[in-house]
């Protein structure tokens, strides 16, 4: 999940409710509960006010918190608020010495706050059942936050999470667009034109391994963004794995392996933007920290955090042996685990994904629903999708250049950074769907209405995959409110040594990021924190110029790498369910089947990669090394998958 926004992300304990003050006109904003000794931040305004106001923050056995003075029209915030007892609760805000308001909020042991995430990945990889998982992750979420109410629990789910779930602008624009391109297939399977780019492509995909190599190559060249490589990528070449026996499973796999590894790594794609603005924040900060000592503060501002971004790239050795990882099993016809045993079903002609899966699209009679003596040509397949690709990326270069400061060079790296991932997406998806539907009605292959009942039904085929998705967005929301985040990075950055910064950083951003199901997120939250704290460690050897500066680009690319590795795998994750929706695949099995693949690869990137770094080996021979060991697990653990229908 990348969605988030960095404001939103960044203050990952904000998201409680207001409190209104009475007889004041100010206002306090906290979060929903508080974990007992784990920082919390209180923020208090005075929007209406035209004098500076003496506010101090008390505990409810008088102690005082912090103090301070807020500005008119302005705000303070109380950070690093720490509560052991309930003793403590409620807090008081006081305006000049005077009682004003309080903050009453549920305090609980940090543990809980894993617990919801926990259960709903448990309960899915045990029963096999998606929804009824993550609606249960929720509500144990909801539970801790009611104060222990069954009942009000679960009303709490539907009136506050899956609604406000689907309040943002961008998850309603990701909805649209799955929604409106699972039409564009509905409208092309009903025309034939599914079924003729089946055909088309049938003289060049002839095994299997061919197959799959295209769909990696596709995968690779969408490489602007995350999302559009995912749907795009898993809707077009469905038909063709299916016609070659390859498991859904196994295309899920790829796609969701070269989505984000690729958008990640490339300097320009959406998220180059968002990664580079995270680590100048981090920069910032420690140049700040680091006012007094000239040396340090020199060697920090030796590179642009664009030119960081850039030196941090071979040292991303999840996402970049991820993607050779698909290569080779590609090339090799290797496989091995859940994923052996899915492809051998598929090869052998028992399916293209286990009996009773739950296919998150279930489009696969879209593709023979021709009408009687009609049917379009693979071009009529082609166009539109060619006119979403272009549209999107269009969108993207215009969006970019309209965000761009002014003084501020048109290059692509700052174009694409700053463009707007999702606006473009519904440019796309809508073009693209009258593009089909006038190639199928100028070309009378369809007529108006049917091309309508093509575009209902293959929305229709989305509806699971949307269910699933507003849960996870709600699942993820809960764990915002019960702060999982902060309680993670707390307890996993503590339990870790020092010593060996990158391996630890790596482990605590795989942790947040699988709990949560968000890699933007997990960003936002750790790169401020982690590159101000191994300066304070390294001192000047670890800036620009000084011995041991790959350690400091070692942590922040092990921040973005572990941030993906764990969305990579989470089954909450957005991008995790969009994989297993654009491919056709039960969202258990996706997640399954996929888990070994990146448990191998992340534990061979930290070993031969990150430690292997911090001990002063060059990524580039890391890399080498990674890739040699790969190969010889695919080599000597994995299978050939024959294909014996």
């Amino acid at each position: 999940m990348r969605y988030l926004k960095p404001v939103w992300a960044g203050l990952i304990l904000l998201v409680g409710s207001q409190v209104q003050l009475v007889g004041q006109e100010l206002e306090v904003e906290a979060p929903r509960v508080f974990l007992k000794g784990i920082a919390a931040t209180v923020t208090v305004s005075a929007p209406g006010w035209t004098d500076p106001v003496a506010v101090s923050l008390h505990t409810a056995d008088g102690q005082l918190v912090q103090t301070g003075v807020v500005a008119p029209s302005g705000s303070i915030k109380f950070a690093d608020v720490l509560l052991h007892s309930a003793e403590q609760l409620p807090l008081e805000i006081r305006v000049d010495g005077e009682r004003s308001a309080e903050v009453d909020r549920p305090l609980l042991p940090g543990l809980v706050s894993v617990l919801p995430p926990l259960l709903a990945i448990a309960l899915a990889l045990a029963f096999k059942e998606v929804v009824v998982s993550l609606f249960a992750g929720i509500w144990l979420g909801c539970l801790f936050l009611v104060g222990y109410n069954p009942f009000k629990a679960v009303l709490m789910v539907i009136d506050t999470y899956v609604r406000e779930a689907m309040v943002s602008s961008d998850r309603v624009s990701i909805i649209l667009f799955s929604l409106i391109l699972g039409g564009i297939v509905g409208i092309l399977g009903k025309m034939g034109a599914t079924k003729a780019v089946v055909d088309a492509l049938a003289p060049l995909a002839t095994s299997r391994k061919r197959g799959q190599a295209a769909t990696w190559l596709a995968g690779l060249a969408i490489f602007f963004d995350d999302y559009s490589n995912t749907l795009i990528v898993g809707n077009t070449m469905r038909p063709v794995t299916d016609r070659l026996r390859i498991s859904r499973e196994k295309l899920a796999y790829i796609v969701d392996s070269t989505a984000a590894p690729v958008a990640a790594i490339m300097f320009v794609s959406t998220w180059v933007g968002y990664e580079i603005s995270l680590i100048g924040n981090g920069y910032d900060l420690a140049v700040a920290q680091q006012s007094g000592n000239a040396a340090i503060v020199a060697g920090l501002q030796t590179y642009s955090p664009f030119a960081v971004f850039i030196r941090t790239i071979p040292y991303l050795f999840y996402p970049i042996l991820a993607i050779f990882t698909v290569g080779l099993l590609v090339v090799t016809g290797r496989d091995f685990g859940p994923m052996l045993r899915a492809e051998r079903r598929a090869a052998s002609g028992g399916g293209l994904y286990r009996p009773n899966a739950q296919l998150l699209t279930d489009a696969g009679g879209l593709v023979n629903e021709v009408p009687e003596g009609k049917g379009a040509g693979w071009i009529s397949a082609l166009v539109p999708i060619a006119v979403l690709v272009f549209t999107v990326l269009a969108g993207l270069v215009y969006t970019g250049k309209e965000a761009l400061e002014p003084g501020t060079p048109a290059t692509l790296t700052n174009i694409f950074g700053g463009a707007d991932p999702f606006t473009p997406l519904l440019w796309g998806s809508l073009l693209g769907c009258i593009t089909a539907i006038v190639m199928a009605v100028g070309g009378k292959v369809l007529t108006l209405q049917e091309s309508i009942e093509g575009l209902v039904s293959g929305m229709r085929a989305m509806l699971l995959a949307m269910i699933i998705l507003v849960c996870a967005w709600s699942l993820a929301d809960v764990t915002n409110s019960l702060g999982t985040a902060a309680y993670l990075s707390q307890v996993l950055s503590q339990a870790i040594p020092v010593e060996l910064l990158p391996v630890s950083v790596f482990i605590v951003a795989a942790g947040i990021s699988f709990a949560t199901g968000t890699s933007w997120g997990t960003m936002a939250i750790l790169l401020p924190v982690v590159i101000p704290l191994m300066v304070a460690l390294g001192g000047e050897a670890i800036v620009a110029g000084g011995a041991d500066n790959h350690v400091l680009l070692s942590g922040i690319a092990a921040v973005l790498a572990g941030s993906i590795f764990g969305d990579h795998c989470s089954p909450i994750s957005d991008t995790t369910v969009l994989s297993s929706m654009a491919s056709g695949c039960d969202h258990v099995d996706h997640v399954r089947t996929q888990l070994p693949y990146a448990l191998v690869v992340a534990g061979i990137g930290l070993v031969l990669g990150s430690i292997a770094t911090a001990y002063g080996v060059p990524p580039l021979v890391s890399l080498l090394l990674g890739a040699g060991a790969i190969t010889a697990v695919v080599v000597f653990v994995g299978e050939k998958v024959e294909d014996t229908a």
